[in-house]
């Protein structure tokens, strides 16, 4: 999944139900829907560091015990809908464990001060040259 984390398939539980929505007699029939189960908690492939990341970022997708669930009904076939939920439990914790780095203060150096300064004087005078432009009729 990410270059410090991998998560072998052993750990992802699936379950397959009767998918909802359109499809006529085949959705009542087959069992298209796909429920992925990771138990966040037992997971040995995590470090407590990533543990404690992860239940902090996904707390609003974790149960009482840890655990995460997604579904997926999007396609039409278990294989489909398999590969979708795997998709995006990857997108998941790869955007869950990404660090953003720290930003480094910065100072503008003498010379863009001095270019910010010289635009700003040669704006002013464009405005001075503008406002010394009014009509010279006196009535």
């Amino acid at each position: 999944m990410t270059s410090s984390c991998t998560i072998p398939a052993a750990e992802l539980f699936f379950r397959y139900s009767r998918s909802s929505g359109k499809g006529g007699q085949h959705v009542n029939k087959v069992n298209t829907k796909v429920s992925l189960i990771f138990d966040l908690e037992a997971s040995p492939s995590l470090t407590e560091e990533q543990k404690t990341l992860l239940k902090h970022r996904l707390g609003n997708r974790l149960n009482k015990q840890g655990i995460l669930r997604l579904d997926g009904d999007r396609q039409r076939s278990q294989r489909g809908n398999q590969e979708e939920v795997i998709q995006r439990f990857i997108s998941l914790l790869r955007d869950a464990l990404y660090i953003q780095k720290t930003r480094k203060k910065t100072r503008p150096s003498r010379n863009a001060k001095q270019r910010r300064l010289q635009s700003k004087k040669k704006r002013g005078q464009l405005k001075q040259q503008r406002a010394k432009r009014v009509s010279s009729r006196e009535e």
